[in-house]
């Protein structure tokens, strides 16, 4: 018999992000356990602004609270930001928006995605594990992944 005392999963609501949501996305950036933003000034105003207004930022909403976001270019297929509160992690936030952010790449035309990760991190092993092809390292030791988008994410 399952223990009923687990916390039943609440779906969440995928949305575009509204410049309201700001304070709680950067809460979540600076929050999270691995790739800590560890220079601020290397993300700009505009930079957010631009993906807010312009391109794919999308956020992640679960019982009124976002509990993660990521960002893509519409123009290059990258997957720029992808992050949920590590009070959430594990309940499938971030492949919600991961899969709402390659629908959009898919409807803007592309049929491949990619991004950018460090190498022996959790983030590899979920890139792994939903599809993604590690394409080698960049100048600064990243990984390069890339994800063909079928018809059905």
């Amino acid at each position: 018999m399952p223990d009923q005392s687990l916390q039943a999963e609440t779906a969440a609501v995928i949305r575009p992000a509204r410049a309201e949501d700001q304070p709680r996305v950067t809460a979540i950036r600076m929050g999270v356990r691995e790739n800590q933003l560890s220079d601020p000034s290397k993300v700009t105003q505009a930079e957010v602004d631009w993906y807010r207004e312009q391109a794919i930022f999308l956020v992640a909403e679960s019982d009124g609270e976002i509990v993660g976001f990521t960002c893509a270019n519409h123009q290059t297929a990258l997957i720029w930001a992808l992050f949920v509160d590590p009070a959430h992690e594990g309940r499938g936030h971030g492949r919600a928006l991961l899969d709402a952010a390659l629908a959009k790449l898919r409807a803007a035309g592309h049929t491949q995605a990619w991004l950018t990760t460090g190498g022996g991190t959790r983030a590899e092993r979920f890139y792994h594990r939903h599809g993604w092809r590690d394409m080698g390292r960049s100048r600064d030791g990243s990984i390069i992944f890339i994800r063909t988008l079928a018809k059905a994410c």
